[in-house]
């Protein structure tokens, strides 16, 4: 892990990582693909909201690793999973970062889904 070039080059860019403190569950077409009470929301400029999940929160068998990466100044590599619900298939709909910067290393590991990138997507906290 190291520090992040984008907080380096853009230091007033606000990312926020918060843990939700309700269980908050995602489904796809009727069916549960994360359930947690472990969920870090992040909200970043220009960005809209986005979930982390710890992976053993995670249907991970309704995951298959795709060749797709980013480069996140801030956070770092991003890798791809492609979504597989019944006959669906949601290309490069959840990602995570496996060696995030040091100041997002909270986010190692746990997976965040593409809300547009999966139409029947439902994210939700219990009240």
């Amino acid at each position: 892990m190291s520090q992040s070039p984008g907080h380096q080059k853009w230091p007033t860019h606000e990312i926020r990582e918060e843990r939700v403190p309700q269980r908050v569950k995602v489904e796809v077409r009727g069916d549960v693909v994360a359930d947690s009470s472990d969920v870090i929301r992040v909200d970043e400029d220009r960005h809209p909201a986005r979930y982390y999940f710890p992976r053993a929160d995670v249907r991970m068998d309704a995951l298959v690793r795709s060749n797709t990466t980013t480069e996140c100044p801030f956070k770092g590599v991003a890798h791809y999973f492609d979504l597989k619900i019944g006959e669906k298939t949601f290309a490069d709909a959840v990602w995570t970062y496996e060696e995030p910067y040091d100041e997002h290393r909270q986010l190692k590991d746990r997976v965040a889904f593409y809300d547009e990138r999966i139409p029947e997507l439902r994210i939700g906290a219990d009240s």
